[in-house]
């Protein structure tokens, strides 16, 4: 009997004690929800400006690449799509007339573009598109478009040696007396050869470029998409910005090339078509003078 009374009386006391502590309980969150508000509300301005005073503070952001560029130059169009593609932070000034200049000479003695500036290179300065490339996919790794397997890197470093070697050199040549370019130094374009002779140099390097441009086809791509796969790669973005080049003499490229170009402009979007948008648009108003 003892300890059921004992139960019911803690019960009994407990509702009560429940009941009294109802009240007590809201005044109390009532008063400590007033005197929270207050602070809060007086320092809700004090941080808002402190927020806008430091976002005003802060220096704009530098460019993590400088890349110096000609607008009208399929080398310089390679380095444009490739630091869009690759999503890297950078900035482009056009050089154009200002290659030769003693500012532009004091940093790159060859006066050549596409030019990078970047902290992480031993003279701060780096020209050649191709190298270009390889550098900041090696420091950024960016193993999509320069593979780091051993074999399959070796093989798009081919491609490019052989575009920079062979194919380029044919492009050149046909293409840079239309262009109105000056011709390398040796070149019959660049003597004062007879007219004649000239255009049949043009027309012997224009006949040349099947060959290497088969060779692309049937070895570097190999019933691929791209030279890198089902992925372009840097490589891909130097053939292709190559082949830019041959619609200002109107060269009839095999269908698989028109597939190819088109293939690759589709899978990188806006990042090519601005660059290429530069060099068709200098190509199609040299054309239009040609025929004015």
């Amino acid at each position: 009997m003892a300890k059921a009374a004992t139960k019911g009386t803690k019960k009994a006391a407990a509702k009560p004690a429940a009941k009294m502590a109802k009240p007590a309980a809201k005044v109390t969150a009532a008063k400590m929800s007033a005197k929270a508000v207050k602070p809060a509300a007086k320092a809700a301005p004090k941080a808002t400006a402190k927020a806008a005073l430091k976002a005003k503070a802060q220096p704009a952001k530098k460019p993590a690449v400088k890349l110096s560029m000609l607008r009208p130059s399929v080398n310089n169009m390679t380095v444009r799509v490739f630091t869009r593609a690759a999503g890297l932070d950078h900035a482009e000034t056009d050089a154009w007339g200002l290659t030769r200049t003693p500012e532009f000479l004091a940093r790159n003695p060859a006066h050549l573009t596409p030019m990078i500036e970047d902290k992480g290179l031993p003279r701060g300065v780096l020209w050649e598109s191709c190298a270009i490339m390889q550098y900041l996919a090696n420091k950024h790794g960016l193993d999509k478009f320069y593979p780091k397997a051993p074999a399959k890197r070796a093989m798009v470093d081919s491609a490019m040696f052989y575009l920079v070697g062979t194919l380029y050199p044919y492009v050149a040549r046909a293409t840079y007396p239309a262009l109105g370019f000056p011709q390398y130094a040796g070149e019959v374009g660049h003597s004062d050869a007879h007219p004649d002779k000239k255009s049949e140099a043009q027309k012997a390097a224009i006949a040349a470029i099947a060959e290497p441009l088969e060779v692309f086809h049937s070895f570097f791509r190999d019933g691929k998409p791209f030279i890198g796969g089902n992925n372009p790669s840097i490589a891909d973005i130097r053939l292709a910005a190559t082949l830019e080049f041959l619609a200002v003499i109107d060269y009839a490229l095999p269908n698989w090339a028109k597939d190819y170009m088109a293939a690759i402009e589709k899978k990188l979007g806006k990042a090519y078509v601005e660059p290429a948008g530069d060099v068709r648009g200098y190509i199609a108003h040299v054309k239009a003078q040609a025929t004015a």
